[in-house]
């Protein structure tokens, strides 16, 4: 009995399919890889890399540690860590837990704080 041909690449694209799909009944997040440089991809930018310009809201991708957490009114702020610094994210997200490992993406933002002549202004980021 002769075997019937397959494309070059069949075994290859089943064997892609059979791990996406039992990845997908777990309950992975990026916090379970465990490596201080690992990045998905090079878009990441460096936290203190980060500038707000006044005419463009710039939209980053941020990789790092959650320090602290706050409760808004609909939302929650998590202050982000990285080897370069830190950023407040405000985000939709209630899960996301202290010490945990995330990458977010979001627009950077600047409010303005003046008091005495100074501005006082926080950059963060709000995410997508």
């Amino acid at each position: 009995m002769k075997m019937p041909k397959y494309p070059k690449y069949y075994r290859l694209v089943c064997n892609l399919l059979l791990v996406a799909g039992l990845s997908s009944c777990g309950s992975w997040t990026p916090s379970d890889l465990k490596g201080s440089n690992f990045i998905f991809g090079s878009n990441v930018t460096p936290i203190e890399k980060i500038s707000a310009k006044r005419d463009k809201q710039a939209t980053v991708y941020i990789q790092g540690k959650v320090e602290k957490q706050v409760p808004l009114m609909k939302q929650w702020a998590y202050q982000i860590s990285d080897a370069t610094g830190k950023i407040w994210v405000i985000t939709n997200q209630s899960n996301l837990q202290k010490g945990s490992q995330v990458v977010l993406r979001g627009k950077v933002r600047y409010k303005s704080i003046p008091i005495a002549g100074q501005d006082f202004g926080e950059i963060y980021i709000t995410e997508e």
